[in-house]
């Protein structure tokens, strides 16, 4: 088969070119493009880089078939070279990180305004769906704290789950179908670049003030506090703690808190320090419960005080689809909340999938990762289960207990099987203040305070949309928070679109080369030539400022000119390599610059214009406008065409 051609790959040619004398070169025109052709080609860059339809291709039906199956189901393909070597070191990463997703899914559970149970139970279903449909080898599937927090303070606000439990239920499951139809309709619809629009600045700062504001949470739990504020941000807490310092303490919860969570950072450092004892941060949690629920059990507290997690139904997940709002303002609000609540879920397990598939040199389909959540969501609504998602610290624990494939998933959802089967009556003595401790231990390090310094001496935008998301968190509410992040991520694309970044050009003593005179303090520039480069697209948004600042780097540089009595400019040249498209609105912004450069006597050069660029200024006849001969390949052929008494010079 012939290779296919990019409509948008330059092409030269002596047929193509224009001649302008002796040594210069001109930009070559491609062939023209017709609408359906150019379509074609961005629906497919936009959607289909990876050409999803190219192992298909010359393969018999049963092929195909059998293809198709492994592509919704990776299981298939890597299942087929499974051996009892790898499922050795699934099994004990699958082991590892059960002893460690049990606490915390009842802790979660907590977060989330549900019974404990129900964490279980999300750590039963998702995992298995994703073990046969994702394919990722070491992401770990189950509830987190973000979005467990970020679920039930949205849920309070449309639901009390105290005086309404069983609606609260039924709107957490609404609300998690519509968050797998959203992740699912993302991944099917290839339209996973999407969650890239909130940026990686934006992610550190909302996780870092959901982790603040969950520990600060865990100040109900772990002091023994009865009433406590439903707000989020952190003045209403530390209001709330301290109204009731007096008389709404229990020394005893205190004391059991306090110890275990020193317990859980110290093995969290000491799991830090050295990689090879990474097992004992990971079964911390579990043995602290163990031991915490002994203690409280022996010695009575809860007659003491001690507030205990009672009863933990006992059994496997129940079906809820028939609890599922279809119709109905609830169903509105679940949806609204599913999207939410989905999309933050979906770009945390996304960016944890990737984050290891780099660290192991494997590749993830992002389209698929979405599809596998998605779907993992949808039947996960349908038995009892909450919005699951990527656990990265799970996901850690995984990848260095020797985890190979997605098996550890499936031998993690057989120990909670186990667990909710016969293990859950032992739980009823568990205090909650160890619950508090071990999610306080758990978002920590979710405070990435190297990565928001990296941030800083990198990008001042993106700190500040770091630092906006955080303290939205932290102040007002985790919703506040996100919607905070996502409106400075998209503020910096519209400044970046609007207010492209244009420099000026010297040349580099001794050669022919031209570049930045900001960056490049010893470029000179080329008496009465003043040359300018745009470093974006030029589109109906930014096409003005770009004819504005141009002339404003003609009035700048005639006043420094004039008064050091030197000449002024004669010849306005335009570099245009980082121009990759222009539109109609930027080609008049160029044919109004060129009309007031025409009324000063000053000519306009455009130098390498790309083929998308140059075949629209040719269809627009802007070429004709400011001469064929004015547009080319290089500064220095602009140079010696336009100035040749400068260069001589």
């Amino acid at each position: 088969m012939g290779r296919e051609k990019d409509p948008h790959a330059e092409i030269t040619g002596p047929d193509r070119a224009y001649n302008n004398g002796p040594g210069v070169r001109t930009v070559a025109v491609p062939p023209e493009q017709t609408l359906v052709k150019d379509l074609t080609h961005t629906v497919k860059e936009t959607l289909f880089s990876d050409d999803p339809l190219r192992p298909f291709r010359d393969q018999p039906k049963s092929r195909k078939l059998w293809l198709g199956l492994q592509g919704l189901f990776p299981i298939l393909e890597w299942g087929k070279d499974y051996r009892l070597g790898k499922f050795k070191g699934d099994l004990i990463a699958g082991l590892t990180i059960a002893s460690l997703c049990i606490p915390q899914d009842i802790a979660y559970a907590k977060l989330a305004n549900l019974l404990p149970q129900y964490g279980l139970y999300t750590s039963f279903v998702p995992p298995l769906i994703y073990a046969f449909m994702g394919s990722s080898r070491h992401i770990a599937i189950g509830p987190v704290a973000v979005v467990s927090l970020l679920l039930g303070t949205l849920l309070r606000k449309e639901v009390d789950p105290d005086k309404e439990p069983e609606k609260y239920l039924q709107l957490a499951f609404t609300a998690t179908f519509f968050a797998g139809v959203t992740q699912f309709a993302l991944g099917f619809l290839r339209l996973g670049f999407l969650i890239d629009f909130l940026s990686h600045a934006a992610i550190v700062g909302f996780m870092a003030g959901a982790a603040i504001t969950i520990a600060l949470q865990q100040f109900k739990g772990l002091l023994g506090i009865q009433k406590f504020t439903k707000k989020t941000d952190i003045v209403s807490v530390m209001r709330s703690v301290w109204s009731s310092a007096h008389h709404g303490w229990n020394w005893q919860t205190i004391a059991i808190g306090v110890s275990f969570l020193a317990f859980l950072l110290l093995t969290k450092y000491i799991g830090k320090r050295n990689k090879k004892c990474f097992w004992i941060p990971a079964i911390a949690p579990l043995f602290s419960v163990i031991v915490a629920t002994f203690i409280v059990y022996k010695t009575r507290a809860d007659k003491k005080g001690v507030q205990i997690v009672k009863h933990i139904r006992q059994g496997v997940n129940p079906p809820s689809a028939s609890k599922i709002f279809f119709t109905g303002d609830l169903m509105v609000k679940g949806l609204l909340i599913g999207v939410e609540a989905g999309m933050v879920a979906l770009t945390e397990a996304v960016a944890i999938a990737r984050t290891f598939a780099a660290m192991k040199d494997y590749n993830i389909d992002g389209n698929k990762e979405m599809v596998a959540i998605g779907t993992m969501n949808i039947v996960g609504s349908m038995t009892s289960c909450y919005i699951a998602t990527g656990s990265f610290s799970r996901s850690a624990v995984n990848y260095m207990a020797g985890c190979n494939t997605a098996v550890s998933n499936i031998v993690m959802s057989c120990v909670v099987v186990l667990t909710l089967k016969v293990i859950t009556p032992l739980f009823r003595y568990t205090p909650n203040a160890i619950l508090a401790a071990i999610i306080i231990s758990a978002v920590v390090s979710l405070v990435d305070i190297p990565a928001m310094i990296r941030i800083w001496k990198i990008d001042k935008f993106d700190f500040l949309a770091c630092a906006g998301a955080f303290f939205g968190v932290v102040f007002i509410s985790v919703e506040i928070g996100l919607l905070i992040a996502v409106a400075i991520s998209f503020a910096k694309i519209l400044l970046q679109v609007t207010r492209p970044r244009t420099v000026v050009l010297g040349k580099i003593p001794g050669t022919d080369i031209y570049r930045n005179i900001a960056q490049y303090p010893k470029a000179e520039t080329i008496p009465g030539v003043l040359i300018i480069r745009v470093d974006s697209a030029i589109y109906f948004s930014n096409a003005n400022y770009v004819r504005e600042r141009s002339l404003r780097w003609l009035a700048d540089e005639d006043e420094r000119l004039a008064k050091n009595h030197q000449p002024k400019i004669q010849v306005l040249i335009i570099e245009m390599s980082p121009v990759s498209d222009i539109d109609t609105a930027g080609i008049h912004g160029l044919e109004e610059l060129h009309k007031s450069l025409t009324k000063r006597g000053i000519q306009l050069g455009l130098v390498n214009p790309g083929p998308v660029v140059i075949s629209k200024l040719h269809a627009s006849k802007y070429s004709e406008t400011i001469g064929e001969d004015r547009m080319f390949l290089t500064v220095a052929d602009a140079i010696t065409r336009c100035a040749p008494k400068a260069e001589a010079a």
